[in-house]
């Protein structure tokens, strides 16, 4: 946790497994998704303030252009100040995360500023930072935890479902985003994808790991691709390479195979030849991550880069 003014955490970001819409509330659609971490994260890195001040710093993947009233990370650490009146604090994050990929980058941020906050400053109330998370983003509470779930409601309905299989994943990642809001609008008026989060989840606990894979699929995705070409392209480069199964996450623009092996996806990557950003990841409980090192290159010292 580092000294007792400073605290260094990872964010790791999420994929959605499933993404089902079930209907709306109000102006809000609702969804039943079956979501897990992966092992790809951003550093966050607190320091404390005597005032009541706080400031926070991005570095990589264009996020130094994120105004701080459109950053969730900076709402977290000004609502976390507000509701337990500690004393502010100095934030710097360095994201690794890519931005508008569908991998919850924003809302790992604005989760790993309210865990940090709260080691930071001795808060032990879970329930209380729970609220704050949700009023930050819907699948923000999911991501205080991390790890496998299955989120309903707006996504604020979170039930945890404990161990998961070690998934190995290629990420096909377009350098462009889709906007969320503009996703779910469209999909009022296009059919589905044929999500069923309760179908994929009786596949996984009945021991069929490549039927459960199979069976991914996200009813934002006729959407998104209508939004933006490379979300299609995307997903049919990913099944080019004939893995288990492959989906878009969140409301893209990224998109994920699942593969048998880590051989497997790395072989993957080694043959992509198209224009998208791919990465090889896997499916991962935060808790049980082991010490590992930073890979984002920016100016960490050596106590930082390492957990």
């Amino acid at each position: 946790m580092g000294n007792m003014n400073t605290v260094r955490l990872n964010a790791y970001a999420k994929i959605n497994l499933t993404l089902a819409l079930t209907g709306r509330r109000g102006e809000y659609h609702t969804l039943d998704s079956l979501v897990c971490t992966i092992d790809l994260f951003d550093r966050i890195v607190v320091k404390k303030r005597k005032d009541k001040l706080v400031r926070v710093f991005m570095h990589g993947m264009g996020s130094e252009s994120i105004s701080p009233e459109e950053n969730n990370a900076q709402r977290a650490g000004e609502k976390f100040v507000q509701a337990f009146g500690t004393s502010g604090a100095d934030i710097t994050i360095y994201k690794n995360i890519p931005v508008g990929a569908g991998l919850g980058g924003s809302s790992a941020d604005a989760a790993g500023v309210l865990n940090a906050l709260a080691k930071l400053y001795g808060i032990a109330d879970s329930g209380a930072l729970k609220s704050l998370a949700d009023e930050l983003g819907s699948d923000t509470g999911y991501m205080l935890t991390g790890g496998f779930a299955r989120m309903a409601g707006r996504g604020e309905e979170v039930r945890f479902l404990g161990e998961f299989p070690r998934l190995a994943l290629l990420l096909v990642l377009p350098k462009e985003g889709v906007s969320t809001a503009a996703c779910y609008r469209l999909s009022d008026t296009l059919k589905g994808d044929g999500a069923d989060s309760a179908l994929s989840l009786s596949l996984l606990q009945k021991g069929d790991l490549q039927a459960f894979c199979a069976s991914l699929k996200n009813d934002l995705y006729p959407a998104a691709r209508v939004l933006l070409s490379d979300v299609e392209e995307a997903l049919a480069e990913a099944e080019s390479f004939s893995p288990w199964g492959a989906c878009m996450t969140g409301s893209g623009s990224g998109v994920f195979a699942v593969f048998e092996t880590e051989e497997l996806a790395s072989w993957a990557k080694s043959r992509y030849r198209g224009k998208h950003r791919v990465l090889v990841s896997h499916t991962c409980s935060p808790k049980m991550e082991k010490s590992k090192k930073f890979r984002n290159p920016f100016s960490l010292s050596e106590e930082e880069r390492e957990l």
